[in-house]
Order: C-alpha cells, then structure tokens, then sequence
C-alpha cells in the first residue's frame, strides 16, 4: 500500500513539473490574447459537448418513462413521477455526491464575486446528472442553467490547471457560459449577449471575441451532434404592422408584471421553504405540491418545449389533455382561463421543484409562462374583433418574460429571434423587451438570478468598482513596519521611538500584543519639545482606542467604507484583539487603481 501511494505521489510530481513548464512555455511563447482566444475555442466545444450530453440524457429518459406500456396505460402516475426523480436527486446529492450541488446560473455568479472564480470540480458531472433527472421525470423547470454550470465548471476547472489570473478566468467563465447557451438552444448569438447581460462584468470591446470564438464553437458542436433545426418550427411569422405597435406595448407592460410575479412568487416560497430544517419534510412538501398541481394542470409536468410548440402552431389541446375538463376545450373562453391559471401555477410549481431538492433552470419556465401569456393577450384580442398574429404575439411574449426574469434585454431579442428563425420579429421583439424590462425595474432592481446573492450582499459581478474591491483581501495589505510601544512607557521612551521611526502612528501594545492604543504624533507635538515632562508623562495618559479597527477577514468594501465614514488614513488591523498591523487609505487605494488598470487593458 505504501509502495502504491509513493507511485502515486511521485506521477502527482511529475504531472505538477509538466504542468510548470507548459505554463512557463506559454508565457514566453503565446501572448495572453492569443491563448484567451485559443482557449475560449476549445472551452467552447466542451461546454457545447455537456450541452448535447445533457439534453441527450434527458431525451433517454424521457424515451424510457413515455415507451413504459404500464405508465401510458395509467396517466395519472404521472403525478408521481415527478416525486421519484426528485427523491433520486435528493438520494444522490445528500449520500453520493455529499455536496450541494447549487442552482445553475446563481451558482456562476457566486463564483465571480466571492470565491475567485473558483467551481468545485464535482460541477463537471453533478449539475447534468441531478438535472436530467429531475426534468426527464417532469420536475417543472429546465436544463439551461446547469448546462451554464457545468460550462462555467469547465472554464474554472482550465483556469485552475493553467494557473490563469482573475481576469482569464473570468474571461474562461464568460467563454464557457457562452458557449453552453449557444449550444443549448442553438443560438450563438444570443449566447454572447448572455455572457456580457448576465455573467460578466464590465469588459472591454475587444474582450467579446473570446464570447464570440466560444459561442460559435459551442453552437457548432450542437449541430453536428444534434443538427441544425431551431429550437421552435414556425411555418409562418407576420411582418410587423404599425397599427399593432400599441398592442406590443400593452403586452410588454403584461408580461412585466407577470415577470414580476414570478420573481416575487420565487422569492416568497423560496423564504417559506428555507426556515424548514428538515430536508426530507422540505421534500414531501414540495413534492405533494407539485404532485397536485401537475394533476390539476398536466401540461405543467417537465419543461414544457412541446407544448410551446404545440401552441405555435395553433394546437392548445396540451392545457386540456389528461384533464378532468378535457371535454370542454372547444370554449374559447374557458381556454384563456386555462392558459392564465397555467402562467399562475407554473411559478409555484418551478418554485417548489427547486425548493423541493430538484435542480434545473428558469429559462425554460420563463419561456413557457411567457407564451401562455402572450396567447392568453391575443386571443383576448381576437375575440373583441380584432385580427392580431397569433404566433408573432406568443413569441414576443417569450420575449418579454425573458428579459424582465432575467434582466436581459438583448438576450431576450437574439435568443427569440435565433431559436425560431423569427428575424422579421425583431421590432416588436424591441418595443415589448424594452417595456417589460422597464416595468419590471419599476417595482424590482434584481433578477431571479441574482436576489439571493444582492441580499447576501455578494453579488458584485456586474459592478466593477465592487467586484475588483471584492478581490482584493487585508491581509495582502497590512503594513507592519510601525513601532510598537508599552501603556508604561513615558514620554522620553515614545520621543526616542519617533526619533527612528519613520511613521507618525504608534500602536501601544501589551506583552501579549494586545492593542490598548495609539500614540498620534500630532496629538503629543505641544509635549515633545518639552524635556522636563519627559519622565512624568506615560504613554497610557496619551493613547486612545481608535474607531473604526479591521479584521484580516473583512471585505474590502468594508474597509473602504470605514475609510470614509471615518476620515483616518490608518486603520489598525486587529485579530481577536491583538494587533497585526495598520492598512492605509493609500496602500488600498493604489492597490484599487492597479487592479482596475489590469482589468480595462485590452
């Protein structure tokens, strides 16, 4: 056993000598922009390669669970199926994998603003194992997220191994996430304006090449292995007519305020859900919840693609199907009615599939929701007599939600267009994003994807003047060269220590390096020209416990809050009372000014 670990050690030296010098061989011989590039391709196809893997298990299972003659003969177990694969994923994160496994995109935000970029390896297996199992047993929500996850993994699995800096590692992120969306839902560009919306900070123009190089060879690698038809088949979309523009921005204000609803519906369930300690009891409460509602409303079971399809084309049968009011779709009132509630309970149902233990995404939910709107709006329309386009406004629904759930604009506009070849939809694709992305910022400032992080106050991806605080730590910043003095000390003592000290800050200390004070050269100038009180003055008659103290562990931005709000240009640095060093206003703002100059350079 023993002669096995030191083959073992000795091949981990090895690989780590190897490693060193491909690195150093890189350094010298490809400058950054070229390997980023080279890297972001090969990123790229590997997000593109978990994207086809994903959607492919999903589709397996799916096959196995719809060919089962057993379940086709008694529909109504599909109200279970639901519950098995969120108990399998439960079984498979708390006792195999024994680590959470995180919710997709929220999950690559937290990265970047608190952990350096840093994904935990088991990310590159665990977000596609627990979400195909749970959509391809019909939990409500759907893949994308954790397609961006496990790119996002691979893109911080790469930058570790290389040894890359923050910034190519973000540049590694972005690049992956790029790619695994592209690839997703085929849809390239669309997968470059999500990386800059969603999961970037602010870079410069010519950081969007890595997005592009990714995105393409992510969406190329989806079609070869899954072909080059759209996400959506529309036979025909109508060309935008002005005379409609009202009812574009009508609908935009609709789906703001259904987005709305999402987000606060998440948010409320997701709270009510988390004070529950016991995990099991979280999962039979969602589970039974979800179970009846899948029961009530049947097309709320998986994502949903089939049955966004299905209305695309003018068949609403799905909001009937397997329903104890199947004989009463032929009401075009009672339709509407069915879609509305459909949008009401497909929140909840997305919400406590998550909270329940399931893992997915919400662009899925977010699509669907957003086309039973839409539809629900025109044939509304239709019915007072007017002559609207049933499919341009289920669309531009999508649109909408898209752009106000997630806070993406220009995502919602490319990935619409790109996923149903609907490019003649562009403008009312602009009017209703634009109105919902504002109604939506009216009444809420964060995304679905980003509330929990805003709260927790680690959401600074989109910030740069946050983000780059964010990394930078206190303890690479204490200064130590400041002379110490005893609270016994006198006057002559501290006169001879500022004689050969080049600070004008003295921390009084004890001999177990407790911090009792300071001295301030400023504050004892009347008294140190003064000789005959050198022996009748002490230290502990002239120190003062200073206000506001650091932790090695503070953030940053904490520390440059205590800067302003208190004026000093020294703060002392304190670790369970005893002192370590000071932390300047200077040494901080220049290390600040280094680090953004890094991050602007092309």
């Amino acid at each position: 056993m023993k002669h096995r670990n030191d083959i073992l050690s000795l091949s981990a030296m090895n690989a780590n000598k190897l490693l060193i010098k491909l690195y150093r061989w890189r350094l010298k011989h490809i400058p950054d922009k070229e390997f980023v590039l080279i890297m972001s391709f090969i990123v790229g196809i590997f997000a593109g390669f978990g994207a086809v893997i994903i959607k492919n298990l999903v589709r397996f299972i799916q096959g196995v669970l719809e060919g089962n003659v057993f379940l086709q003969e008694h529909l109504a177990l599909k109200v279970v199926i639901p519950v098995v694969g969120i108990f399998l994923v439960v079984v498979f994160t708390r006792y195999i994998l024994r680590q959470h496994v995180g919710h997709g995109i929220p999950l690559v935000l937290y990265a970047i603003s608190r952990n350096n970029g840093r994904i935990k390896s088991h990310n590159l297996f665990s977000s596609i194992i627990t979400s195909a199992i749970t959509v391809g047993f019909g939990g409500s929500v759907g893949l994308e997220g954790p397609t961006v996850a496990t790119g996002a993994a691979i893109g911080s699995s790469v930058s570790r191994l290389l040894r890359l800096d923050y910034k190519l590692v973000l540049m590694m992120l972005g690049s992956a996430s790029a790619g695994a969306m592209s690839a997703i839902f085929k849809a390239p560009i669309a997968g470059i304006a999500f990386a800059l919306e969603v999961i970037m900070m602010q870079f410069t123009t010519a950081s969007v090449l890595p997005l592009l190089v990714a995105s393409v060879s992510g969406a190329l690698t989806a079609f070869f292995f899954m072909g080059q038809s759209t996400l959506y088949t529309i036979e025909h979309v109508s060309p935008f007519q002005f005379s409609h523009l009202h009812y574009y921005i009508i609908l935009g204000v609709i789906t703001g305020l259904v987005a709305l609803y999402f987000t606060r519906t998440y948010m409320f369930l997701w709270g009510k859900f988390e004070k529950i300690n016991n995990h099991w009891k979280k999962m039979l409460l969602g589970v039974f919840i979800l179970g009846i509602l899948i029961y009530l409303f049947p097309s709320l079971y998986g994502e949903g693609y089939k049955a966004i399809n299905s209305s695309l084309h003018g068949d609403f049968s799905y909001a009937f199907n397997n329903t104890f009011y199947e004989g009463l779709q032929q009401h075009p009132y009672l339709l509407v009615i069915i879609l509305l509630l459909i949008v009401f309970f497909k929140a909840i149902a997305t919400t406590v599939t998550f909270a329940a233990g399931g893992v997915g995404g919400v662009f899925a939910p977010t699509l669907f929701m957003g086309v039973n709107t839409g539809l629900a709006f025109v044939l509304i329309c239709n019915m007072m007599g007017l002559d609207l386009p049933v499919s341009n406004f289920a669309l531009v629904g999508m649109g909408g939600m898209i752009a106000a759930v997630i806070q993406a604009p220009l995502t919602a506009i490319f990935l619409i267009a790109e996923i149903t070849s609907g490019y003649v939809l562009f403008m009312p694709l602009m009017i209703t994003v634009t109105v919902s992305w504002i109604v939506f910022r009216i009444f809420e400032k964060n995304s679905i994807y980003t509330y929990q992080l805003a709260k927790r106050g680690a959401l600074f991806t989109h910030d740069q003047d946050k983000t780059v605080l964010s990394l930078m730590q206190v303890k690479d910043l204490i200064e130590t060269n400041f002379d110490p003095v005893g609270p016994d000390a006198t006057l002559g003592d501290l006169v001879e220590v500022v004689s050969r000290s080049q600070r004008n800050i003295f921390p009084v200390i004890d001999e177990e390096r407790r911090m009792l004070g300071v001295v301030w050269v400023n504050d004892i100038r009347h008294i140190i020209f003064k000789p005959e009180m050198y022996n009748k003055v002490y230290v502990r008659d002239l120190m003062f416990m200073p206000r506001p103290t650091v932790s090695p562990d503070e953030s940053m931005e904490d520390v440059a809050r205590k800067f302003q709000t208190s004026s000093h240009y020294n703060l002392p640095v304190l670790e369970d009372g005893k002192y370590i060093g000071f932390v300047s206003r200077a040494n901080v703002f220049s290390r600040y000014r280094q680090m953004i100059k890094h991050f602007s350079e092309d």
